[in-house]
């Protein structure tokens, strides 16, 4: 304990506290409250170590390890009040400690460690500089209002078949796609199965695989309802050889229909602002728009 902070392991009891954290932070820098405890209950289970800084009774800052891989990347959560920043320190102490540990233990020669911040965030920036971190990367969370008169199911392209995971070959089929079609995407790291699973967790009813007549499986849909504000697209994925056939605006307007029919008056997704299959472009054509912008940070820690 150091002034009246208490610093210790966070497990699945601390879900409502995390939540209650994570929802301040949500409205000072988004506006509202948009986190759901489920979401938090679901990343506390699956974190590889989290810790909370406790004051009072209530917690003001949260980290955790959400994933570690085989080259040394480490993804990290981080959430402070602004008020706290030596809590949050601390934490990112630990997160960083254990980060190397986790290179080390990989055999990497080097921890390189992503954060997700807001682009206005309560994380004193400066900090993180001072520490060797920078930001690499833009995203932009986008949504779009949706209502069931004007987001009707759509026809889908000729030769395009859309059907639900209904099956076992059907779920490996949509962990294939998801693989396939974001190799080459900005820190996208492979994933077998049984990992994808844990580290996904789909929504089996709310994921969809098109398939192209000639070509087979060749695009997946993968989304969650269970957000405060709004449905999300997760993933929305096709494969490069039968890219320009509109399966990605199908896919979008299949989203859009499913939700507005589900009682939802927004749907959201995050995208890549440097994407280079074109994503962002044809979201905004589809009527979204930008809620807030989400920095990487990254830095990159011997061991």
């Amino acid at each position: 304990m150091e002034n009246g902070t208490r610093v210790r392991a966070a497990t699945t009891e601390d879900a409502e506290a995390v939540c209650a954290l994570l929802n301040a932070v949500d409205e000072i820098e988004i506006g509202a409250p948009e986190t759901a405890l489920g979401e938090v209950e679901e990343d506390l289970a699956k974190a590889r170590e989290a810790w909370v800084a406790v004051e009072g009774g209530r917690t003001v800052a949260y980290a955790a390890i959400l994933d570690a891989g085989a080259d040394g990347g480490v993804d990290i959560d981080h959430y402070v009040l602004p008020d706290r920043q030596d809590a949050g320190i601390r934490l990112l102490d630990l997160a960083e400690a254990r980060s190397r540990e986790l290179a080390a233990e990989a055999g990497a020669p080097e921890a390189v460690v992503h954060l997700h911040l807001n682009a206005a965030p309560t994380m004193d920036a400066a900090l993180l500089t001072g520490r060797g971190w920078r930001t690499v990367r833009r995203h932009h969370v986008l949504t779009r209002p949706i209502a069931p008169g004007a987001d009707p199911v759509p026809e889908p392209p000729a030769g395009v078949r859309l059907r639900p995971c209904a099956d076992d070959a059907d779920r490996r089929a949509a962990h294939r796609l998801h693989q396939e079609t974001f190799a080459r995407h900005f820190d996208f790291r492979p994933q077998g199965y049984e990992q994808w699973l844990r580290q996904v967790a789909p929504d089996w009813p709310l994921v969809w695989i098109a398939a192209v007549e000639g070509i087979g499986d060749a695009a997946v849909l993968i989304t969650r309802d269970d957000r405060e504000g709004m449905g999300w697209i997760r993933t929305l994925g096709v494969l490069e050889q039968v890219r320009g056939r509109g399966l990605a605006s199908h896919l979008l307007r299949h989203a859009f229909a499913v939700y507005a029919l589900r009682g939802r008056d927004t749907i959201g997704l995050g995208v890549d602002t440097e994407n280079v299959t074109g994503a962002l472009r044809l979201y905004e054509s589809h009527g979204m728009g930008v809620h807030y912008a989400v920095d990487t940070w990254e830095v990159r820690l011997g061991v």
